[in-house]
């Protein structure tokens, strides 16, 4: 009776830490198990996996409609061979890459099917403010913190410095509310 008890607390335990992130295809994953639903499209990475910096396309929304949250770019983080990566700055960002307008049009010519059949077909995503606008005369300026509220989610592109990707690698995006640490999603992304 014992051994039966202990092995049906380790199966509950492995099935709360398991990510449980859908694979959408296409290079899009989608987790809506956590306070913040996320879908990272990871298509553009998985074209030019060896670039300095990566971008990835967030898509994150409140899953409670009643519950505010905001995400600072600083509570944004990558998780890649157990090492914790936060993003850049814009300012280091655009100092040390210059791919910015390149990654946004080729990322427009990328289908994004895939994306549409997650959670996020139900949420409207003003383009108003992100993380990294590109530097062309018509982008928004550039904002520390993403807004979620009922089916308003925010969408952003990501970006990392490069730690070393090849294909098959498994990386897991992770972001929290800035005043309730406890509202967090998580993502995990599989490169082909």
């Amino acid at each position: 009776m014992r051994l039966l008890r202990i092995a049906l607390i380790a199966l509950i335990l492995s099935a709360v830490a398991y990510t449980q992130t859908d694979d959408l295809g296409m290079g899009a994953f989608s987790n809506d198990k956590g306070a913040i639903l996320m879908t990272v499209d990871a298509s553009l990475v998985n074209r030019i996996v060896t670039s300095p910096y990566v971008m990835f396309y967030a898509f994150l929304g409140s899953k409670d409609q009643g519950q505010a949250i905001t995400v600072a770019a600083k509570d944004v983080v990558m998780v890649y061979k157990g090492q914790e990566y936060p993003m850049p700055s814009v300012k280091e960002l655009r100092a040390n890459y210059g791919g910015g307008i390149r990654d946004l049009d080729l990322y427009q010519h990328l289908g994004k099917e895939a994306v549409v059949g997650s959670w996020v077909r139900m949420y409207q995503f003003p383009e108003n403010a992100n993380f990294f606008p590109t530097l062309t005369q018509a982008a928004a300026l550039p904002t520390d913190e993403g807004h979620m509220v009922g089916y308003w989610g925010f969408l952003t592109p990501l970006y990392f410095k490069n730690p070393g990707f090849a294909k098959g690698d498994t990386l897991t995006i992770k972001v929290r509310d800035k005043k309730n640490p406890q509202l967090a999603g998580e993502c995990e992304v599989i490169l082909d």
